[in-house]
């Protein structure tokens, strides 16, 4: 790839290049992967450094009792993982009915907040696997970095600080936020130490038990005996029999180049849907950011999430294969229905014929992680287990509770999930390792960032600092403030029901990219982060 090295964009950001690199949504957590990386170790090594260091410095987007994905080239291969959680052995729709009522319709009520909206933390599990396969350094070493941010302290980020204290009206009553995330009753400023030496100790745990404290050991039994003092599901025998999965990535032919995600439960097929409908058009013929190229990406957005949020969940519940999804003649089919010249608003189709932080590193020997952990909601559940720093998540949110969906909540059962971590290859050879964060604008912002890099050659720096729309569920659309405002009318003119916004962490997500720049990995990549947070590149 020959990119075009200018940056149109307003920005303070200047691509990395390095021979190995850790790109993250904070500084901190960066360095935490470099350090591994300075003391010998792989990208598996400084990938999990920082995604350890995350859940300290970002405790409103990741905690210990996160979710995670990866997909991982290994010098030769390329492998996935889910390790999101499942369902406690006591959840199905009669257990939420009985402890919460019906809703008008019959079904029952779901919280979005609190004990029961925690499924089995998968995060620690996924970071265990990946280092007992493809780590090199001890799995202690690894989680110290972590630990002593969290036993030392540091001072909190600007964003970190915004969105914590946007946090605090819907979480203080839950159990045992207030005693870990409020220090003097409230959130902390920016710049102010924030100190989690609770945390520390677990990581500790964590790193000397090789992940196990955290589901069979001393860990394992305080977070089930909070469970159990809140009159929650959650028991040492789900704790004890969960087990991430090594997963094939699911793929699609774009430009010449190969894009993975991880396959279902998670949503990253549908950005593989929308490139696999754009490459029925010729995108670089049209002017870059015009409102043609625009609509053209937003109405393919469109129709692959109407088959998402149709038929996407644990994949062993599906009603139809990714690979029908997937099918050429189904997605040529699918791109016929776009009108340049108006928004529409999609059903979804038929296939069968007859959400966070993201992270990327990269080592000089070739290996190349694509990681991603998420408590959901900022912080999650809201519930802390006392004396532990673990903030668990509520991906139990992503279970339905009509017994007809294909997504209905039941027993071990993975629900649907948003975060998604991507990867790109060519001729079978790795090229980029890259994500998104920010709930359903993941495959979306996949979807925008790769046709600029693919279809306009645009470098990947400037690829992150492009204004970028988001489609809501109700396929209204959201448009950054930055976007040119004769683009926004144009679109307007065609239909779309959009608003302008000017919160771009929230609604447009962030992202980090690292681009090999040759076969040979000692010429080392080109690495991008995200201006929307705090993000930072590192590398040697």
């Amino acid at each position: 790839m020959s990119f075009n090295w200018t940056n149109p964009y307003p920005t303070t950001r200047i691509p990395l290049f390095a021979r190995n690199a850790v790109a993250t949504s904070h500084p901190l957590a960066a360095q935490a992967g470099v350090r591994m990386l300075l003391k010998g170790g792989n990208a598996v090594d400084a990938a999990l450094a920082a995604a350890a260091a995350l859940t300290i410095v970002e405790p409103v987007s990741c905690g210990l009792g996160s979710d995670a994905f990866a997909i991982l080239w290994d010098g030769t291969a390329l492998h996935g993982l889910n390790s999101s959680g499942v369902a406690p052995a006591a959840w199905d729709p009669a257990y939420f009915k009985r402890k919460y009522g019906e809703q008008s319709n019959r079904l029952a009520q779901q919280p979005q907040r609190g004990w029961d909206s925690v499924t089995v933390p998968g995060a620690v599990a996924g970071w265990a696997a990946l280092h007992q396969r493809f780590g090199k350094l001890p799995f202690a070493d690894i989680m110290e970095p972590a630990a002593e941010i969290a036993e030392r302290g540091h001072a909190i980020a600007p964003v970190v600080a915004h969105k914590w204290a946007a946090a605090i009206p819907a979480l203080h009553d839950q159990p045992g936020f207030a005693l870990a995330f409020m220090p003097n009753g409230r959130a902390p400023a920016v710049g102010q130490k924030f100190m989690l030496p609770d945390a520390a100790r677990s990581l500790r745990m964590i790193g000397t038990s090789n992940g196990r404290a955290f589901y069979e050991g001393a860990l394992a039994e305080q977070i089930v005996a909070f469970s159990h003092d809140c009159g929650a599901a959650m028991t040492m025998a789900d704790l004890g029999n969960y087990q991430p999965e090594w997963v094939t990535p699911i793929s699609k032919r774009y430009r010449g180049y190969d894009v993975h995600e991880i396959p279902p439960n998670g949503q990253g097929i549908s950005a593989l849907m929308a490139l696999g409908m754009l490459d029925q058009f010729d995108l670089g013929s049209l002017a870059l950011d015009s409102a043609d190229a625009q609509h053209l990406q937003i109405e393919a957005m469109k129709l692959a999430f109407a088959d998402l949020y149709q038929y996407v969940a644990d994949p062993r519940a599906m009603q139809v294969t990714p690979q029908e999804m997937l099918s050429d003649a189904y997605l040529s089919q699918r791109a016929k229905l776009i009108n340049m010249d108006r928004a529409t608003q999609f059903e979804f189709g038929m296939p069968r014929s007859g959400g966070t932080v993201y992270l990327s590193a990269a080592d000089e020997n070739g290996m190349m992680v694509s990681f991603i952990q998420s408590n959901y909601m900022g912080f999650g559940s809201g519930v802390v287990v006392p004396g532990t720093g673990i903030s668990l998540q509520n991906r139990g949110v992503g279970f339905s509770m009509d017994p007809r969906s294909a997504n209905v909540v039941a027993p071990g059962k993975r629900p649907f999930h948003t975060i998604i971590p991507a990867f790109l290859t060519r001729d079978g050879a790795p090229v980029m390792s890259f994500g998104v964060m920010g709930g359903d604008m993941q495959p979306q912002g996949h979807v925008q960032t790769l046709v600029r890099m693919l279809d306009y050659q645009q470098q990947p720096q400037a690829a992150c600092d492009a204004p970028r729309w988001k489609v809501n569920r109700d396929f209204s659309l959201d448009v950054e403030t930055t976007m040119d405002a004769d683009v926004v009318a144009a679109l307007k003119a065609r239909g779309h029901r959009l608003q302008s916004i000017a919160d771009p962490y929230m609604d447009f997500g962030s992202g980090q990219f690292i681009w090999r720049l040759s076969d040979d990995p000692e010429q080392g990549y080109v690495a991008a982060s995200d201006s929307r947070r705090d993000g930072q590149a590192a590398g040697f």
